[in-house]
């Protein structure tokens, strides 16, 4: 059984990952920083040397296998569930929570991490607030149709978001721990 975040950049996947497994006593990863350690290279540098679709590939391919695990909180990339095999790689793990926030608070704490711009490329020639709005329109109804439960993050403390997950998630848990 999996708890995977999904949502756009800048929702809480990687915050709230980590707080979650800590509360359930699970293991936690940010399939990014997955990514990441297994190119030996940031994000940014994948897409720039080796293309988008080259990045899109070992997503896929991390995605299988972070899913394939068991007792682990997943905050999965922004635009993992684009691909058709991620999102049913993820419903079948277990439960996918879609964590939203507004495009203008995206991009207010997109601003606000000096790591973003260093890490993450722009995914369209717009940049800024305009790509969020653009993509957001796009991956909004995929990440509507992945998700069991949707969670609002928009001016909720981290701890405030972890019990309304936890709520969530955890009649699921015990519906599949019991004999």
């Amino acid at each position: 059984m999996l708890l995977i975040l999904i949502g756009y950049r800048a929702t809480g996947k990687t915050t709230l990952a980590g707080l979650l497994a800590a509360r359930l006593g699970w293991d936690w990863i940010d399939a990014d920083v997955e990514i990441e350690r297994r190119a030996g290279k940031s994000i940014k540098r994948i897409f720039a040397e080796d293309g988008e679709p080259a990045f899109r590939e070992l997503e896929v391919q991390v995605t299988a296998d972070l899913c394939a695990r068991d007792r682990l909180v997943l905050a999965a990339g922004g635009g993992a569930p684009m691909r058709e095999e991620n999102r049913r790689a993820m419903r079948a793990a277990g439960r996918v929570v879609w964590l939203t926030a507004s495009a203008k608070s995206i991009h207010r704490r997109m601003t606000g991490d000096a790591t973003t711009a260093s890490r993450r490329p722009d995914l369209t020639d717009r940049g800024g607030l305009d790509e969020i709005v653009q993509l957001l329109t796009r991956r909004e109804p995929i990440y509507r149709q992945t998700a069991h439960h949707v969670v609002d993050t928009e001016d909720k403390l981290p701890e405030t978001l972890v019990a309304e997950i936890l709520a969530a998630f955890e009649p699921h848990l015990n519906a599949r721990e019991a004999p």
